[in-house]
């Protein structure tokens, strides 16, 4: 979401087509996500302080390196094809470290201190996820209308390395390393944070519909919000409105991110994940009916409404449908395999629009797609059963 805003700075610098951006980043993004699961059981061995700390680093190093990457171009001579490759590596680097590993690490970890609160925990946490997601593309165009995006980067790289700092000192990977029980549970192995039934090994969690299902539906998500924020400006300038509409657009998208994210949260205590999952599904559905008709101000508010109120609850979905079905003790592995399907699909995203947009002068084709997608998600969550699903009130 953060270096969607830098698209068009980046387009200008590197001399490269917004198709050929596009690219780059299909490809630097799918590269991360082939290496997520692997980081994922990287975590469930080194656990999330350590792992929070050192994908701080890397990531404040990643922004250093695309912020050079101008003049690394003319130090290698110069050229599209150097251009597209620093890039790539680029947003590899930012993909893998920054929404692929720390936001991994930083979830799970909060998950293994919690069961009976856990969803209005996650609420809680997704309420700066959320508001985040939704407010980055508006605070990061302030940042660098003010101080240049080359200056911007290096603001956010310092802010980063800053946060490693903080995340080793304070972060600790489960309760027992401070002596106490993980909440709604008093038992002597309670504390070690990791001491629930029903863990599900990877191979497990691949077989089930169940694992499919969210994975694909909180994917879907990944694909088409990214694309739309990566070509924002030019998918409203389509619909008749201006660079300021676009931008001002994620504030009122971040207030009904928020407000569905804690009320879903707070309700997911007690209910199972299902009826969330579809109504999910419904507002995407509703937010791309918006989108199609976007020059509209009844397009413009489902739009907003739609993909405001899903995103809250992908953020309750995405903290708690793993651990409620599968389990703690390969939570990384299983969620890394998740996170792999959702940055994969955010690779694909803006290079789908792009071409749609080649090929037909209009992005309503890559629309259409997505919205036929989501119908056929929907159905298939209506249809899947869940029967290992783990309710903390239920037990």
């Amino acid at each position: 979401m953060g270096l969607a805003v830098f698209t068009d700075p980046l387009i200008g610098v590197l001399g490269l087509s917004r198709t050929e951006l596009s690219l780059a980043y299909l490809i630097g993004t799918v590269g991360s996500s082939l290496m997520l699961t692997r980081a994922g059981r990287w975590y469930d061995h080194l656990g999330g302080r350590v792992m929070t700390a050192i994908a701080s680093i890397a990531l404040a190093l990643m922004l250093v390196f695309i912020s050079s990457t101008e003049a690394l171009m003319n130090l290698f001579g110069g050229g599209t094809a150097t251009a597209f490759a620093l890039i790539m590596l680029g947003y590899f680097g930012v993909r893998f470290f920054g929404q692929g590993v720390l936001t991994s690490a930083s979830r799970n970890v909060l998950l293994l201190w919690f069961e009976k609160r856990r969803g209005l925990v996650s609420s809680a946490r997704g309420l700066f996820v959320s508001l985040g997601f939704s407010l980055a593309p508006l605070g990061l165009a302030w940042l660098i209308a003010s101080f240049g995006w080359r200056n911007s980067l290096w603001w956010l790289a310092l802010g980063c390395a800053g946060f490693a700092v903080i995340a080793y000192i304070f972060l600790r990977d489960n309760p027992t390393d401070c002596g106490v029980h993980i909440d709604g549970s008093s038992g002597p192995k309670a504390g070690n944070g990791i001491a629930e039934p029903h863990s599900a090994t990877l191979e497990q969690a691949r077989r089930s519909p169940v694992f499919w299902i969210f994975a694909l539906s909180l994917s879907i998500h990944a694909l088409f919000g990214t694309a739309v924020t990566f070509h924002i400006v030019s998918v409203f300038a389509e619909a008749g409105r201006s660079q300021s509409e676009a931008f001002g657009y994620f504030l009122p998208m971040a207030i009904a991110s928020t407000s569905i994210n804690l009320l879903a949260g707070w309700m997911a205590d007690s209910r199972g994940l299902k009826p969330f999952l579809i109504t999910m599904l419904l507002g995407f559905i509703g937010g791309a009916w918006g989108l199609l008709n976007l020059e509209t101000q009844w397009g413009y508010w489902l739009l907003v409404i739609g993909f405001g109120g899903a995103g809250g609850l992908w953020s309750v979905l995405s903290n708690l449908a793993f651990i409620r079905n599968f389990g703690p003790l390969h939570l990384g592995e299983i969620s890394g395999l998740c996170t792999s399907a959702m940055v994969f699909g955010s690779a694909i995203g803006p290079a789908l629009f792009s071409v749609g947009l080649d090929v037909s002068g209009s992005y309503a084709a890559a629309e259409w797609l997505c919205l036929s997608v989501l119908v056929v998600l929907l159905i298939a969550a209506i249809l899947i059963p869940h029967p290992h699903e783990r309710i903390p009130s239920a037990k």
